[in-house]
């Protein structure tokens, strides 16, 4: 089943999934972070088994770009490291598209970093393509 974590208690479930793709974060940071980033919009969802253990999760919003139109952008996109090639990640990526197909978006958009390659092997299978470079600078 996959749901939004919507309660403090829904969103700390997911800690234990989003800190093997987020390793940066600190534990307590995670809550107050997360609810900051909701009150902008950003939403967080989880894929729970049958016996209610969080298996996957994402972080998504939508927002609206010049050159695309109305977009679902995943910020997180993770399979616990447990439960990996059993169909959590491409459930969750499904459940995402048709979130972003009921919600009038054209395109699902991600960045993945460059040394995510097994991440990225999957969302080549899922018939995801590079289409542009993602810059940065620290500041």
């Amino acid at each position: 089943m996959i749901d939004e974590a919507r309660t403090d208690e829904e969103i700390l479930a997911t800690w234990a999934v989003m800190r093997q793709l987020r390793t940066s974060m600190a534990p307590e940071d995670y809550l107050p972070t997360a609810r900051r980033m909701m009150a902008d919009g950003f939403r967080l969802a989880a894929l729970r088994d049958e016996a209610g253990v969080v298996r996957a999760v994402a972080g998504y919003r939508f927002f609206e770009m010049l050159y695309a139109g109305r977009i679902l952008y995943v910020d997180d996109l993770i399979t616990d490291e447990t439960s990996r090639s059993r169909g959590h990640g491409k459930a969750m990526l499904d459940w995402l598209k048709a979130q972003a197909r009921s919600s009038g978006c054209a395109q699902l958009h991600l960045d993945s970093g460059v040394q995510r390659e097994k991440a990225h092997r999957f969302y080549f299978r899922e018939g995801m393509g590079v289409n542009a470079y993602h810059f940065r600078i620290e500041l």
